[in-house]
């Protein structure tokens, strides 16, 4: 392993329990649809490194807890166009902040944040063990360490261990990969002991923060931990962002995005390719008669390309070997990945979880992939926060481990002969530079149909969970995202929210207060959208009387089941108010029977959950729309209210 690869793994690892909150799209924190306070399994799917409080539920949706993949609701986001963007807001918090303004805001720890995505084709069979799911239950995937490596016992190991109820991300291959492929051994450990795998030697599962070889779901450690990685994972780079700007060319020249990765590909006696390998190195693979194989990430699969010839006849294409092919002789057409954006994290306090200094939350700008097949696409994010510190030089490797690493676990220091002062600090080695997480649930990323194919799409979606600020903390309360926005008459806004049925936020309640205070039936999260003329209001105008319905145009919905005419602006008030309960409020544009419908709680009760919305376009420039949520808008003590700007 060369040694400027060790220094940007190095410098990209913090010496305090920190924790990072995603809050748009909605971060689990391994949470899926417990009724306690506190998450049932830490490590469900990945390591987050966060407090157990953290998380959302997956969402419903209806007005009653999932019980099938069916009843549970995924976001759906309009991809790009080949030419125009779809912008989702993504919003988180960091516990121990990040960023320098260069002025009279300086960071007190060097962070880099990195946002990541994967996806894969919706269109993947049920019954595929490797599809990405949320789960019905909170148990882990289950993992078998191999005893006889055939090819056959180790697809029987995955075939008895991936169970379709539970949640997936990484496929099980890659995890075994990982945990059978020797570690870096030219990393800096500190005074840290690594553990040993069931074959006797430490892989790629044992890191400085997770030396026993700790197992979340199917993700592998040593990737977690470090950034840029030097294997193939089916991550996607969407940005870094750094206290250290000087950095940015090496992360994006770095980037699997960009810069193909290798691994060793070794074969059983018959000729049949193993999925895993002992050798993390070129020398060491081709002395064992492996092969050192190039691997490269993608977009997708332009599979209407057959030969190298007519693939790269597009410049965004390349006939390659994409990091999950079945074999080594497989080489497909991929379409090239983007370059990730780098640039400086916006400065946010330490130890607060709070605002940046314009009093907003830390946020970035995602411009949505745009996938030329038109396929629908079910994918994942993650967020990841690294933080060290100052107090041993970057370029540290494995020659400092040990004795002789600077930093030692709970050291004793001498303050000086004059004074014959010795004082303790708290350092665990294991976090002295750490790597936090959350990831979103699944959702999805559907093509554009042809009426909007031109049109720019911002995402209009709803934040937090019921309870007060000290009940759902390190959650936020509810509020919209982004809260004030400005868009042209030529551009489109998607109004969706999800929400849970079960975020009781009872005992187990952790080192917060438990309970969920709030409007409505207990442990229910409802959103709905109504207009107000003045951020000051807290009373709804009555649709008769709102321009806002005057001004719109309902584009599209993404609930197939409605069918208002987009002249009918009254139609679209009511569906908004009750989020989806009713699709309409003249008869004649009802395809529902409401004489048999229960008439919808004052407090959306019995109405959905989720809703997912309409696409409204705003037909008169230069007005300000204000609107609120009806139900979380307790005056006095919560605000869930939002601003909308069309301008020329």
């Amino acid at each position: 392993m060369n040694l400027s690869l060790l220094i940007v793994i190095s410098s990209l690892c913090c010496p305090v329990f920190s924790d990072i909150y995603l809050h748009n799209p909605r971060g689990s924190n391994n949470r899926l649809n417990e009724k306690s306070a506190t998450r049932a399994n830490t490590n469900r799917v990945f390591d987050s490194q966060n407090n157990q409080r953290g998380g959302y539920n997956v969402g419903d949706s209806g007005s009653t807890p999932f019980t099938t993949e069916s009843d549970q609701y995924q976001m759906k986001y309009f991809q790009s166009g080949a030419n125009s963007l779809s912008v989702l807001n993504i919003e988180w918090t960091d516990q121990h902040g990040c960023g320098s303004d260069d002025q009279d805001h300086s960071s007190k720890q060097n962070c880099a944040l990195v946002l990541q995505y994967m996806c894969q084709s919706r269109d993947q069979d049920d019954n595929n063990l490797d599809r990405i799911r949320d789960g019905l239950n909170t148990n882990s995937q289950q993992f078998t360490q191999m005893v006889q490596d055939t090819f056959d016992q180790n697809s029987q190991r995955k075939q008895t261990d991936v169970k379709m109820d539970r949640a997936l991300h990484e496929p099980w291959q890659y995890y075994d990969n990982c945990y059978y492929r020797q570690r870096n051994m030219g990393l800096f450990t500190a005074d840290q002991v690594l553990n040993k795998n069931n074959k006797g030697y430490g892989s790629a599962v044992h890191t400085r923060q997770n030396p026993n070889g700790a197992r979340s779901g199917y993700e592998c450690p040593e990737e977690r931990d470090y950034f840029p990685y030097w294997h193939p994972s089916p991550w996607k780079d969407i940005a870094i962002l750094t206290s250290d700007y000087g950095m940015c060319d090496y992360y994006q020249a770095e980037s699997f995005n960009q810069k193909s990765k290798f691994l060793c590909i070794q074969f059983y006696d018959d000729n049949r390719q193993k999925h895993w390998s002992k050798w993390n190195n070129k020398n060491e693979c081709e002395q064992n008669g492996g092969k050192w194989t190039e691997f490269f990430n993608y977009l997708e699969k332009a599979t209407q390309y057959r030969d190298e010839k007519s693939c790269n006849s597009k410049p965004n294409q390349k006939w390659a070997l994409a990091y999950d092919a079945k074999s080594i002789n497989e080489k497909e057409c991929l379409v090239i990945l983007a370059k990730p954006e780098c640039h400086k994290a916006e400065w946010t306090r330490s130890n607060h979880l709070g605002n940046t200094l314009d009093g907003k939350a830390p946020s970035y700008n995602w411009i949505l992939p745009h996938f030329s097949s038109n396929k629908a696409q079910k994918c994942v994010f993650r967020i990841r926060y690294n933080i060290s510190t100052d107090d041993y030089e970057p370029t540290l490797d494995s020659k400092s481990n040990g004795i002789k690493s600077p930093i030692k676990t709970n050291p004793q220091v001498n303050m000086g002969e004059s004074s014959n002062q010795v004082l303790k600090l708290a350092v665990n080695t294991a976090q002295y530079g750490r790597v936090f997480q959350d990831r979103s649930h699944s959702f999805i990323l559907l093509p554009r149909p042809a009426q909007i194919s031109g049109a720019k799409i911002y995402n209009l979606n709803v934040r937090g969970k019921r309870g007060n600020i000290v009940q759902v903390y390190p959650g936020v309360e509810y509020d919209f995202v982004p809260n004030d926005l400005s868009v042209k008459t030529n551009e489109l806004v998607h109004v969706q929210w999800t929400g849970s049925n079960t975020h009781n936020n009872a005992q187990p309640a952790g080192d917060g207060q438990a309970g969920a205070d709030g409007q409505g039936q207990e442990g229910t999260d409802r959103n709905n959208f109504v207009q107000i003329f003045s951020l000051n209001d807290n009373y709804p105008v009555p649709i008769e009387k709102a321009d806002i319905w005057k001004d719109v145009e309902a584009v599209d919905f993404l609930d197939e089941s409605v069918k208002i005419k987009s002249s009918e602006g009254e139609d679209l008030a009511l569906y908004l108010a009750s989020s989806g309960y009713y699709k309409c409020l003249k008869k004649e544009n009802c395809e529902e029977d409401y004489s048999k419908k229960r008439k919808l709680d004052e407090n959306l009760n019995n109405g959905p959950a989720s809703c997912p919305g309409v696409l409204i376009k705003f037909k008169k420039a230069n007005k300000v729309y204000y609107y609120m949520s009806t139900r979380n808008n307790n005056f006095s003590n919560r605000s869930q209210k939002g601003t909308i700007r069309v301008v020329n």
